[in-house]
């Protein structure tokens, strides 16, 4: 459970101090030297101890794929997960990664883009009441965007665009007909007993708006609790608003996740000395194979981090690792994995990034411990 912005003091001093010292992820890197542990793709559970990130889905945009599952992760944190963005299979993937509905504690949103939430009710709702480990059983505490403050232009949906707490709220009357029927017969509980439901807002001195979406900003704080400490930043991402990234500092080390997002300074500020990066990465010579307009092509970079600005992002923000995920285009027919990685590779070299620099794949596992500040 989310306690308000309460931790003892020692434990203050102690994230004050990782960021101090900063830390850095162990894998598998592109450049530098042999790392002591791997990342791994594998279904086995992380740890119960320590620090583990693992990608559920590596696929950049809405377009469903074969062989890459929508954008999601997870960061495992002393036994407890918290999944960040919840794309297409992020149930699925959650399980043949080894990790425990009863392990859920919380969800984050980066922003609202249906390749982000399509999977976000699934949660509660497939696992509402579910007995053992097949479901969980506590509320989980969920974190994404306030609304826009725009009008929806969706037909049936007058008023406002919703934000993540009525969203959750019109998913719930949607799919209402499946728990009543449960409940009828006392095989389920409502989801929404399950879900601690949180809009983020923007501090109200950023002058953020949907038409300033992503102003230069300190980062906020979103939550806290003995696990960590959760801080965040906007990114511009289109017509999007509020699109954030978020940063998770714990006893064990830093992990930040870009979301969606242009290049932006606020990326560089969020992630200063951060453990691992997990960046988006877009290749746009790869759009061109898809047959897509080039008025949709020309949208997709301008929203999007091109994957040879992610070496100088790391360095920038002396990042320990970064690890490239969401990629686009995701067919590994249109980009092979192998040129993701000379790309990666190349981004670094012409940055002077001596870090590590991780291809992101589904149902990877990375291991992160503290690092020593690099020069």
């Amino acid at each position: 459970m989310c306690e308000p912005l309460s931790e003892p003091t020692s434990r203050r001093t102690m994230l004050g101090a990782m960021t101090a010292t900063a830390a850095a992820a162990v894998a598998l890197p592109l450049l530098g030297a042999e790392p002591a542990t791997a990342a791994t793709n594998t279904g086995s559970a992380p740890s119960a101890t320590g620090l583990t990130v693992t990608l559920l889905g590596t696929n950049g945009g809405p377009p469903p794929l074969a062989t890459r599952y929508g954008i999601s992760s997870a960061l495992t944190v002393n036994g407890r997960t918290y999944v960040i963005d919840c794309g297409r299979g992020a149930v699925t993937q959650y399980l043949r990664a080894g990790l425990s509905m009863p392990s859920l504690a919380g969800i984050f949103l980066t922003h609202l883009h249906a390749d982000h939430i399509v999977d976000y009710y699934s949660f509660p709702l497939l696992s509402a009441g579910a007995s053992g480990a097949q479901g969980f059983q506590n509320p989980i505490e969920v974190y994404g965007p306030g609304p826009a403050g725009i009008a929806s232009t969706v037909t049936g949906a007058p008023g406002p665009v919703p934000g993540t707490v009525e969203m959750t709220r019109l998913a719930g009357q949607a799919y209402a007909a499946s728990p009543t029927f449960f409940m009828t017969e006392h095989a389920g509980i409502d989801p929404a007993n399950l879900l601690h439901v949180h809009d983020v807002l923007p501090p109200s001195g950023a002058g953020a708006s949907a038409t300033n979406s992503a102003p230069a900003m300190t980062p906020f704080t979103v939550m806290e609790n003995d696990d960590m400490k959760v801080t965040a930043v906007l990114v511009p991402h289109g017509a999007v608003f509020p699109a954030y990234a978020y940063r998770f500092d714990t006893d064990h080390g830093s992990v930040v996740f870009s979301g969606d997002t242009a290049p932006t300074p606020n990326i560089i500020t969020l992630a200063a000395h951060a453990d691992v990066l997990v960046h988006e990465a877009l290749y746009p010579a790869g759009l061109a194979s898809l047959g897509l307009p080039q008025a949709l092509i020309d949208h997709i970079t301008s929203t999007h981090t091109d994957v040879a600005q992610l070496g100088r992002i790391a360095a920038e923000s002396n990042a320990g690792t970064l690890l490239a995920t969401h990629l686009g285009p995701g067919q590994q027919t249109v980009v092979s994995d192998p040129t993701w990685r000379r790309l990666l590779r190349d981004s670094a070299r012409r940055a002077d990034f001596g870090g590590p620099m991780v291809l992101g794949t589904d149902l990877l596992h990375l291991p992160v411990r503290r690092r020593g500040p690099r020069g």
